[in-house]
């Protein structure tokens, strides 16, 4: 049984919600990105990279990946498609076709909107080049501020989603005390060649590219903070030597096995997350 160190903060507010009988609120579907690079230091090993929420936003201080809820327009079906089919999707993730699409789109558009990465290109053989530039950036802006659709987007630039550059890797749903739960989807993609991802979403004021063992590291030494589904799915990744190890592990798992942090009381007294 896995199991981390809760933060007080939360240990309180989950006593509050069993002690005045809270009913748990629905959990809301989303998806989040592991974007993955080479690491530039070596010729082995790969970087992540992640950003610290501000303050303001939920689980803020908390180091974590692209991502955030599925939204009505993910399942959009005027949506030009490579890779694996929404219904082979579907078996992957253990749903149905049209859910299944709006997870992966969602996954895509997050990326998009928070790290102003595209997993798109003109065809399902090529990735668009740099989107840092000032029209895509209006298009994104458009995009977060729910102006126009991924799908619109996508189709007035002639490109097609790749999602065969998403690969899943694991479903996390938030413990029943939080206020604000969710059903989400855990995808890792490599970061496609000449792009950047940039501190664009507003909701992050830190970002950085690091090696999973490192962060791991710092978050063993009380450096950053992470929540029990970063921390194991960073340790899981730690088990890869490298990039090319990463596909070969997603596919050995089961990605629509839901996983929930729990809350106990370890023989020293201390409230910990657990995880058998």
């Amino acid at each position: 049984m896995t199991s981390f160190v809760a933060p007080e903060s939360i240990v309180a507010h989950a006593r509050r919600f069993y002690a005045e009988g809270g009913v748990p609120a629905p959990p809301r579907p989303a998806a989040t990105v592991l974007l993955l690079r080479p690491d530039p230091s070596g010729p082995e090993g790969f970087e992540v990279y992640v950003i610290r929420r501000a303050a303001s936003m939920t689980f803020g201080g908390m180091y974590a990946f692209p991502g955030g809820s599925v939204d009505p327009g993910d399942s959009q079906i005027r949506l030009d498609w490579s890779g694996p089919a929404p219904a082979d999707w579907g078996g992957r993730l253990g749903q149905p076709a049209g859910a299944a699409q709006a997870l992966v789109c969602a996954a895509a558009r997050e990326v998009f909107e928070e790290a102003g990465v595209l997993l798109a290109g003109p065809g399902p053989e090529a990735v668009v080049g740099d989107v840092s530039g000032e029209e895509w950036e209006r298009d994104r802006r458009a995009l977060v501020e729910r102006r126009t659709g991924f799908a619109d987007l996508l189709r007035e630039r002639g490109l097609t989603l790749r999602s065969d550059l998403l690969l899943p890797w694991s479903r996390w749903v938030t413990p029943e005390f939080e206020p604000r739960r969710f059903d989400t989807y855990f995808f890792v993609a490599l970061l496609p060649a000449g792009q950047l991802p940039r501190d664009v979403s507003g909701e992050a004021d830190h970002t950085m590219w690091i090696r999973p063992a490192d962060a791991l590291a710092r978050v063993g030494a009380g450096a950053i903070a992470m929540l029990p589904p970063t921390l194991i799915t960073l340790t899981e990744l730690a088990g890869c030597p490298d990039l090319a190890a990463v596909p070969v592990a997603a596919a050995g798992r089961d990605p629509a096995r839901p996983l929930t942090p729990r809350l106990a009381t370890a023989p020293d007294g201390t409230s910990r997350f657990t995880l058998d």
